[in-house]
């Protein structure tokens, strides 16, 4: 990984837009800060599309969407994406509502049985809010030690799950989505932007394992200065500070860059 330093200012101009990821990139333990916030409206100023792509449920999607300079949200870890109609929230979702309904049932369940092979593990208090994944909280609230998240993963995968882990929840899904190609089909149907183009002219940042799939689609990826666990390609840059400080740092990168 290069430092943020060396970002080339030539792909810092070429650049149509910025995928982000939510907790402990643009949010510090859960709390987003004025500079952050600034940021946010800064690249928006300078014309850049603005996406968060994210592992929480779509009812958070929902509040961010109406209350950031966004373009959309990409929530649960791609299996749901939101945008504004005349000034509503409306959820893009590939499933039906009776298909989504059979499906969160059959989550529901699977969540019971892994809650009741291992009792360490609790619910994440925006659990109620989802609808394609459920969480259970391994670093947010409580910290649950590795090994039993890493049975609970191969319970969960033995039974025919998606298991996805942040750096704060482990996510369980029967949606074959991921934060990559919830992100590509929503910028491609809903935006209607060719999708092979957004490869090169958007960059994505994020900090945990979860960000994997964003991490190897996108010519353009930074991991904040906290960023962790073992993905298949590494973001490409690095800031020096961590989590929101560093979201700050890499905006104001794209923004000295684009003003030149």
């Amino acid at each position: 990984m290069k430092a943020i330093s060396e970002f080339p200012v030539e792909v810092a101009r070429s650049l149509r837009g910025v995928l982000f990821d939510v907790d402990d990139t643009v949010l510090d333990h859960g709390r987003l800060a004025v500079p952050t916030l600034q940021a946010l409206y800064s690249l928006r100023a300078q014309g850049l599309t603005l996406i968060g792509v994210t592992g929480r449920p779509v009812t958070w999607g929902q509040v961010l969407l109406r209350q950031w300079p966004l373009s959309g949200m990409v929530t649960e870890n791609g299996a749901l994406s939101l945008r504004l109609v005349d000034k509503r929230v409306v959820i893009v979702d590939r499933l039906t509502v009776e298909q989504r309904r059979s499906r969160r049932q059959a989550l529901q369940a699977l969540a019971k049985e892994v809650q009741g092979q291992f009792e360490e593990l609790a619910p994440t208090d925006d659990a109620f809010g989802r609808q394609a994944d459920f969480t259970f909280d391994i670093a947010e609230a409580v910290q649950v030690p590795l090994p039993i998240v890493e049975a609970a993963s191969r319970f969960a995968r033995e039974r025919g799950a998606r298991v996805t882990r942040s750096s704060i929840h482990l996510h369980l899904s029967f949606d074959v989505d991921d934060k990559a190609t919830g992100s590509l089909r929503f910028l491609s149907q809903v935006c209607g932007l060719d999708a092979t183009e957004c490869l090169s002219r958007f960059a994505f940042i994020g900090d945990s394992e979860n960000d994997s799939a964003c991490f190897n689609a996108f010519g353009t990826t930074v991991g904040v200065a906290n960023f962790r666990g073992s993905p298949a390609r590494s973001p490409r840059f690095l800031t020096r500070a961590a989590m929101g400080a560093g979201f700050v740092e890499f905006a104001n990168v794209l923004l000295q860059a684009r003003a030149k």
